[in-house]
């Protein structure tokens, strides 16, 4: 079974990129284009991995990763930031948050491919 990704990115053709290359790695990938629809989908799709990007309208990044390590914890989801924030305090607010990676743009897509199965390999160890 494919593992599934959660892409949060208000922009469309970021987003749409990432979906189609992370689906020809045999990635069943949603995205969500705001930090209300990505929670709405946290609900519905259950990803396993949530890509997530910090600048966004409605609700921000910060805001999305707080209420899922707040309010979502019935399974390990394995966060992966993807910002072009790059500045220490984003970084450290992120880690502080509990993201799992942090990924500065731009970034190449074999860097979001090995940290996408860095973090499903460890699933389940966190399970135990």
């Amino acid at each position: 079974m494919a593992s599934r990704l959660l892409v949060v990115d208000d922009d469309l053709d970021t987003s749409v990129h990432l979906k189609t290359l992370l689906s020809k790695e045999g990635y069943e990938v949603d995205v969500a284009f705001d930090g209300d629809e990505a929670l709405v989908k946290l609900k519905s799709y259950d990803p396993d991995v949530i890509i997530l990007d910090l600048m966004m309208p409605k609700m921000n990044g910060f805001d999305v990763l707080k209420e899922v390590r707040e309010k979502h914890k019935d399974k390990w989801r394995p966060v992966i930031i993807i910002s072009a924030k790059t500045e220490l305090e984003s970084l450290k607010t992120c880690y502080e948050l509990e993201a799992d990676h942090y990924l500065s743009k731009p970034f190449t897509i074999e860097d979001l491919l090995r940290a996408v199965k860095v973090m499903i390999s460890l699933i389940p160890a966190r399970l135990q």
